[in-house]
């Protein structure tokens, strides 16, 4: 695919889909991924000669975007807001399909960058050196952060058997 897509039009067109799957598994919903995708690619857009010339796999490129960007939103918005009061009614928010799914419930618990690991390894398919080069990190993280986020998604996908520790064949 590198190189392939001259027309940053074209390039939107082809990987459009897979782009707003990676976002919806960083962010945990569908328009807060539509929203990211969107801001990534007006960015990337301004500047497709750069990036198509100059960075030789613009996927991979658009996806470190991405998740640079999920990591970056994340953090200002993860402070908290003090309120002397509660508010009398929550909103109406609709329902997540996955909101109950096990697996996608300890997902949505990982750190940022874990989960843009275990999204693009498992869920893009990607290799560690392709990881590593799309969010601009080493192998060596890529497989520390995998491995840290299979630890933490055993741990809480783990049936409680009620056997207590050793219980199981692990």
């Amino acid at each position: 695919m590198p190189g392939e897509f001259v027309d940053f039009g074209d390039f939107v067109q082809a990987t459009l889909p897979g782009l707003l799957r990676y976002g919806h598994a960083l962010t945990g919903n569908p328009h807060d991924a539509a929203d990211l995708v969107q801001t990534v690619l007006e960015k990337i857009g301004s500047r497709w000669s750069y990036v198509h010339d100059k960075t030789g796999d613009p996927l991979a490129y658009v996806r470190r975007s991405m998740a640079n960007a999920h990591v970056s939103r994340w953090r200002r918005t993860r402070r908290e807001n003090l309120v002397a009061d509660l508010p009398d009614t929550s909103p109406h928010l609709p329902a997540d399909p996955f909101e109950h799914e096990p697996l996608w419930c300890a997902l949505r618990t990982l750190p940022p960058r874990q989960r843009a690991v275990m999204v693009l390894r498992y869920y893009e398919g990607l290799s560690e050196a392709e990881i590593a080069s799309a969010l601009g990190v080493t192998q060596g993280t890529v497989k520390s952060q995998a491995s840290k986020a299979i630890t933490s998604l055993r741990l809480k996908l783990k049936p409680d058997d009620g056997g207590g520790e050793g219980s199981g064949a692990g």
